[in-house]
């Protein structure tokens, strides 16, 4: 893969041209759970921010992905998620692998907050205010990047919501 297809180089670059300088970390095992990422990150799991993609169904019966960076300590109630995309958002669903893939360009188990080949709308767990310092996946399921809630916000345009 050349760089212009490395999901982590166009993670990279998306940070950069949003004036942050990333602190990349690249493990030899795959790190895909936030369980594993924080064991091998040496911190809290409620530190990891999990970039989970959902299909949001539209009132017009339309569909969209919608990006949710959720605390590792615990799930999103898709519910409460749904109300935090907006009054067009009706529900949100799992996303396939292969939704996932094509909205993202980056597997499951390795999506990160940007790089993604157009924005998405993204809801940030307001839990993750909880840590100075948190950790994100960065485009492959072998590499983490640490960030701060300010920078996520920044990276995603994304609003700031509970999730469970």
């Amino acid at each position: 893969m050349d760089g212009a297809d490395d999901p982590v180089e166009k993670l990279r670059h998306a940070v950069l041209a949003a004036g942050i300088e990333p602190e990349l970390v690249r493990f030899q095992e795959p790190v895909p759970t936030a369980s594993a990422a924080a064991e091998r990150l040496g911190c809290e799991v409620g530190a990891i921010a999990n970039s989970l993609v959902f299909t949001g169904e539209r009132l017009d019966g339309t569909s969209e992905p919608v990006l949710v960076l959720a605390s590792g300590a615990h799930r999103v109630d898709t519910t409460v998620a749904a109300a935090a995309s907006g009054p067009n958002v009706r529900r949100l669903r799992r996303a396939t692998a292969e939704f996932v893939l094509e909205h993202t360009g980056q597997v499951v188990g390795g999506v990160g907050p940007t790089g993604h080949p157009t924005p998405l709308r993204t809801i940030i767990d307001a839990d993750l205010a909880a840590y100075e310092r948190l950790w994100a996946g960065a485009g492959d399921r072998h590499t983490m990047m640490a960030t701060s809630m300010e920078d996520l916000v920044r990276l995603t345009g994304g609003v700031v919501r509970p999730v469970r």
